[in-house]
């Protein structure tokens, strides 16, 4: 499902605004605040807010109070560069702030696009990945939700690229990242209140292998700490595909059925509760559900999905504001991260004594 954002008062007028500014509407200096607010039909506030976003993006230069902003007139020339976004996988074409990034890059000029293979389609294979990209020739890259290996490679290469998500820490590689852990140990041990001992992770292949991420380990290690031993069982290795995916719920709930399981991906929360339904399994009665994803969707949901949220606000800004620094010729490994929290809704239950 394709989630819409609605743009703010600041940010319709930070976009006319970038706009005139392209145009060459004005020359040396913008107009202040209250001329802009009378021209837009909005408030002063509003309007030095939006002057201050363009500031951030490095369109305009403060002169100091009550001085006109400098324009920066290299910076509004419209850009050839070819950029191309390579998802982890094509269903995160939909993601609204990948769409986002999309339009506000296409907006200033950008030759912007999503790529037309994902990392799954290219198995999460360096070698492949390689070619690919080597064949696409774009001048910039945004790699969603690479694997180790293959951010190691773009941060070998003379292309800029950035990861957005990934395992990209330490490399020399522009990039951003939610921070779960600390709302993740907070799901846990919520779960770990109402009973639960039997929970279960289910994360891709590529965030288990060669060994745990950091937030598979914490998951793990946050168990261990409240007296769980922990194996496989709890970290289930079913690769990256439906069928490996069904396969692992058949046999996790053959023997001994986890009393909460902890997706993810929304897709993957998905998969699961048709999977409870066709079985009979009643969230939060018999089982409790968790997904580490947000989705505008989970509001609607009766009850509403526990899940783990993040502004993505600060990752759209990033990502825009990095391409906007390349295109200035300016080098930027400026690593960012966000903090999530935990968001505690209505598919967690206590574990019910004949569970």
């Amino acid at each position: 499902m394709t989630n819409f954002h609605f743009l703010s008062k600041i940010e319709q007028a930070a976009a006319y605004l970038r706009n005139e500014l392209a145009a060459g509407r004005w020359v040396g200096v913008i107009p202040g605040r209250l001329e802009l607010a009378s021209e837009l039909g909005m408030n002063a506030r509003t309007a030095e807010e939006a002057l201050r976003q363009l500031e951030r993006e490095g369109l305009l230069e403060g002169q100091g109070a009550g001085k006109r902003r400098k324009i920066l007139l290299n910076q509004l020339t419209p850009s050839t560069l070819k950029i191309r976004t390579l998802h982890f996988d094509k269903m995160d074409q939909g993601l609204s702030y990948d769409i986002e990034v999309l339009h506000r890059l296409r907006e200033k000029g950008y030759s912007a696009a999503f790529a037309n293979h994902s990392l799954h389609d290219l198995g999460m294979d360096v070698k492949r990945v390689a070619a690919y990209v080597k064949a696409e020739k774009a001048d910039v890259w945004m790699v969603c939700a690479g694997s180790r290996d293959i951010l190691e490679w773009f941060a070998q290469q003379p292309t800029p690229a950035f990861a957005q998500f990934g395992r990209h820490q330490g490399l020399p590689l522009a990039g951003i990242r939610v921070n779960k852990i600390p709302a993740m140990k907070l799901a846990v041990r919520r779960l770990h209140e109402l009973g639960h001992r039997r929970m279960v992770l289910m994360v891709r292949n590529e965030s288990v292998k060669p060994r745990p991420g950091l937030f598979e380990q914490a998951f793990l290690d946050e168990l261990h700490e409240l007296g769980i031993a922990t194996g496989d069982y709890h970290l289930p290795d079913w690769g990256s595909n439906e069928a490996g995916f069904h396969r692992c719920l058949d046999a996790l709930f053959q023997h001994t059925p986890p009393t909460a399981l902890l997706l993810s991906e929304v897709p993957l929360f998905v998969a699961a509760q048709h999977y409870l339904a066709r079985r009979g399994i009643v969230v939060p009665r018999d089982i409790s559900l968790l997904c580490h994803d947000p989705d505008n969707a989970f509001s609607w949901c009766n009850p509403p999905v526990s899940h783990i949220n993040w502004n993505t606000r600060p990752i759209v800004n990033r990502m825009v504001q990095w391409v906007d620094n390349i295109a200035r010729g300016k080098k930027d490994l400026r690593q960012n991260l966000v903090e999530a929290k935990f968001v505690e809704g209505g598919t967690i239950g206590p574990v019910t004594s004949d569970k």
